[in-house]
């Protein structure tokens, strides 16, 4: 297979390029940090594109797609999309392709937490959970 970006190596991939996708992609261009993204949207891509960011479109649970995205040279993979059962599918399919991986991504609740841990993720998020935490901190300093 023929890599689209043959010059990615120790990259970050994200898979899912809504708020979460860009505000992660904000912080690697920031670093100087190589990356690109996943998103089954054309339009989210032609955005990319337009920005200069490395984007490839298809549906991140593929292991085509994620072998596209050179998942063997990558250092790690942040899974946000706004989909559990994605997310869950994209992590057992990263791991599978790459054994040491790091793994990030996101999560509903409590029971796919602990489903996307044993499925290989290293790091799971619950994005209600933090904002209520953050909010209820703000609070109880006023």
């Amino acid at each position: 297979m023929l890599l689209k970006f043959p010059e990615l190596k120790d990259h970050v991939i994200i898979c899912g390029y809504g708020i979460v996708g860009q505000k992660i992609s904000d912080i690697l261009l920031e670093h100087n940090i190589p990356f690109l993204i996943i998103d089954i949207d054309p339009k989210i891509i032609k955005k990319a594109d337009e920005l200069g960011i490395k984007a490839i479109e298809g549906d991140a649970t593929s292991s085509k797609t994620l072998n596209f995205a050179s998942i063997e040279f990558a250092n790690m993979i942040a899974i946000v999309m706004d989909n559990d059962a994605k997310n869950l599918l994209t992590t057992l399919t990263a791991r599978d392709l790459n054994k040491n991986i790091f793994i990030a991504t996101r999560a509903s609740n409590e029971f796919i937490r602990n489903k996307l841990i044993e499925g290989g993720a290293n790091y799971v998020v619950m994005p209600q959970k933090a904002a209520s935490k953050e909010i209820l901190k703000e609070l109880f300093q006023k």
